[in-house]
């Protein structure tokens, strides 16, 4: 009887063991528009955690100029004049909790960085969240292709 029950439980644990780990190497690796569609983000690996970078815009070109759109909001004039489409998003976003990633997020609208999160609700499915202080926000962003 003693035998039965420590193989059963070998069995349970063998098995919880298998989807935890399933589930911490969901990957949100890809190419991923954002919730207004005005942008796509190639989230990739890197440093044990993801880096987004922008990769395509639907407006690659500063209206007023008809030049390359950049980082013009940046408060860091060295910063202000490099191109959009290459920017990096994220930094030290590392694994915080199955399919989740924490670290900080940077808002081309402001120039400013925030506190984030990112989690791989579906297969197609990313919700990207920031928060400055108490007031925190948030869009689902949808896979653009695989």
């Amino acid at each position: 009887m003693f035998d039965r029950f420590a193989m059963l439980s070998v069995l349970l644990v063998a098995l919880l063991g298998a989807t935890v780990a399933h589930a911490q190497s969901a990957d949100a690796s890809g190419t991923w528009l954002t919730q207004a569609g005005d942008a796509r983000v190639k989230i990739s690996k890197c440093g044990g955690g993801i880096c987004g970078v922008i990769v395509w815009l639907r407006e690659p070109h500063d209206t007023a100029t008809g030049q390359p759109a950049t980082d013009s909001k940046n408060p860091n004039p060295a910063l202000a004049k490099r191109p959009m489409i290459g920017l990096p998003l994220f930094s030290g976003m590392q694994p915080s909790s199955p399919n989740k990633w924490s670290g900080q997020i940077y808002n081309a609208d402001d120039g400013s960085t925030y506190a984030s999160s990112v989690s791989l609700t579906g297969a197609e499915t990313l919700r990207v969240e920031g928060c400055v202080g108490a007031l925190c926000g948030g869009e689902t962003w949808s896979r653009a292709g695989r």
